[in-house]
């Protein structure tokens, strides 16, 4: 599995949110793009990016900040956070350095927009679904949607996602320990590779998704709480 520590962007600054309220936030630094070498000279793979104010508002608030962070690394990244019309997409996916984007909202109401992007971008596109108590939440989890997280999972077979990314809102920033039954049946239920997100705060975390069929697992709060070592997490999910 992979660990991909995250860097959330909320006014410019990096930051980690409670359960994503964005009132309840934490603020870990106030140049992302130093957090991004550190993450990296620690041996990350590929940087998970959030634009938490463009998730909100539904277009990107940290354009500026993301460019200076894929410039200041050479590893990969993937980024979300309102990411709606292809106009924005393609604007992240001419960035060499932006491996994948991650569709949330628009998968829900635009759907057309992931298929036209999947076809002409492969393995670049990828799906975020947030859920809260196993139902969609979108427009940076403000809003809770009829649609089952497994429904839609199940609706993307076919589309060409290069992968889901799940995240058991509840979890999240809240260092509780993962929801892993939900992720299991989640990787379970669909052909698509799926990353885990929420609730990691130990290596015990990590490695209750042994035997889980997961791409990786992405790794925020416990990071910056000093609760888990991204090189430790790393080996950890390589074991």
């Amino acid at each position: 599995m992979i660990i991909f520590p995250a860097i959330d962007i909320k006014g410019g600054r990096c930051v980690r949110l409670t359960q994503g309220r964005m009132d309840a936030e934490t603020v870990y630094s106030d140049e992302p793009w130093e957090v991004a070498k550190k993450w990296a000279s620690l041996g990350a793979e590929i940087i998970h990016l959030v634009d938490l104010d463009g998730a909100v508002e539904g277009n990107p608030k940290n354009l500026g900040v993301v460019e200076k962070i894929t410039a200041s690394v050479d590893v990969p990244v993937q980024i979300g956070g309102g990411i709606r019309d292809e106009k924005t997409a393609e604007a992240y996916l001419s960035n060499p350095k932006v491996k994948r984007i991650i569709i949330g909202t628009a998968a829900i109401e635009n759907p057309s927009l992931v298929t036209a992007l999947t076809a002409r971008h492969p393995g670049r596109v990828a799906v975020g679904i947030d859920a809260k108590d196993g139902f969609v939440a979108i427009k940076g989890w403000v809003t809770v949607t009829v649609q089952k997280a497994t429904g839609l999972a199940k609706k993307l077979e076919g589309a060409g996602v290069a992968c889901i990314i799940y995240t058991d809102i509840s979890r999240d920033g809240m260092l509780t320990g993962p929801n892993v039954a939900a992720t299991r049946e989640m990787a379970e239920s669909v052909n698509i590779p799926v990353v885990a997100s929420g609730g990691i705060s130990s290596l015990k975390d990590i490695e209750s998704y042994r035997g889980v069929p997961l791409e990786g697992i992405i790794v925020g709060k416990a990071l910056y709480s000093g609760n888990l070592g991204l090189a430790e997490a790393i080996r950890a999910a390589k074991g």
